[in-house]
């Protein structure tokens, strides 16, 4: 559209694509500012709008608008990017930069076992801030390793979908578990009371500490509210194992069906376990894939669990006892919420003769966490 007065414009048409292109760039959030605007500029002159109205509606300068205009016209849209800036020439050209990755991802030094910066800097005869930069933009990081591990489980991909849509949709009236155990936790306390935190003064305490042997944490995750049933045991047996599923038994309405999500430790595939599952219909167990543990939703929660820091703080306790204090026991304790129901009301049996005396030996603490 030409100007009613003063230098006829050229008019500007826009094409399917192009239009497409600039209109996906206006919506982008992470874009320049400057490149937006450019956009928006190229938009409204296509609509036949001048470059004066164009200016006044973006809020610039009208010479602004104009060259613009005048760049797109040019070079369509490679018009509307910053062209290239002088300044001081570039001392290493591009078969250089090359070189220098082909050397960080091919070759190690002779005294060490991967590059650092100032040895790659002496090898090759750059600065260390020329190497730095080359190896940031490129992401490189010689002296980072990371491992990985292939599962060589056949059945991979169906235990995989088994236990994915456990998580995703579980069955109606059934309650999923994730079933781990964290062996060989260190119960340490130190010699003297923890001095509390003050204003301008860390919390201390001393740095020498008590031994009083390991304990091991057996724990299951109720996928559904979150809940987490946990006990403590002196060993890591079947034994302790098969306890610890009676527990579970007990604490689960009996109208529920139990899904279990668990490794394939071999304390879980004992004889007495089996037939203690078989004897229960209700209970439906489901492996992980061997080298595989890490589907287990509870196998990422228990190194942060309670029983991982019994060295945190110094409870005074009896001469003659051994028990663990946990930071997070409770006398009430809640049921996990079955999938697809209401929450059925439950309360805690007191414990039986069996439990009582296994509470007086050390390291057999009971606890519920949340």
């Amino acid at each position: 559209m030409a100007n009613a007065t003063g230098r006829p414009t050229a008019p500007l048409v826009l094409g399917v694509e192009e239009r497409d292109y600039l209109e996906r760039q206006v919506r982008r959030h992470r874009i320049a500012r400057s490149f937006s605007e450019r956009c928006r500029i190229i938009l409204r002159c296509a609509d036949g709008i001048p470059s004066t109205v164009v200016a006044v509606e973006l809020g610039m300068h009208e010479h602004t608008v104009g060259k613009w205009r005048r760049r797109f016209l040019k070079d369509r849209i490679e018009g509307l990017l910053d062209e290239a800036r002088a300044g001081r020439p570039r001392t290493i050209d591009d078969d250089q930069v090359a070189a220098v990755i082909e050397r960080t991802l091919r070759s190690t030094p002779v005294d060490a076992t991967h590059w650092s910066i100032r040895s790659m800097a002496a090898a090759t005869g750059f600065s260390h801030t020329t190497i730095r930069r080359i190896w940031t933009a490129f992401g490189l990081q010689p002296h980072r390793s990371e491992t990985f591990k292939l599962s060589s489980d056949p059945l991979f991909v169906d235990k995989v979908r088994d236990i994915v849509g456990l998580y995703l949709s579980p069955p109606n009236r059934a309650l999923v578990l994730s079933v781990d155990e964290k062996s060989q936790i260190q119960a340490l306390d130190r010699e003297q009371p923890v001095l509390p935190m003050m204003p301008g003064m860390p919390e201390r305490r001393t740095h020498s500490y008590v031994r009083h042997g390991t304990t091991s944490l057996f724990a299951a995750l109720d996928i559904a509210s979150g809940f987490v049933i946990g006990k403590c045991y002196k060993r890591h047996r079947a034994t302790e194992f098969l306890d610890f599923l009676k527990q579970i038994d007990a604490n689960v309405p009996p109208d529920l069906d139990v899904h279990i999500i668990m490794d394939n430790y071999a304390t879980h595939k004992t004889a007495r376990v089996r037939s203690w599952l078989t004897r229960r219909p209700r209970y439906h167990v489901h492996f992980t894939s061997t080298s595989a543990s890490w589907i287990n939703q509870l196998s990422a929660g228990l190194p942060n669990s309670p029983g991982n820091n019994c060295a945190a703080a110094s409870t005074p306790q009896p001469a003659n006892s051994k028990t663990i204090s946990t930071p997070l026991s409770s006398a009430t304790t809640r049921t996990p919420s079955p999938t697809g129901g209401p929450n059925p009301p439950m309360k805690s049996s007191p414990p039986s003769n069996d439990s009582a005396k296994r509470l007086s030996k050390p390291y057999a603490a009971n606890f519920r966490f949340v």
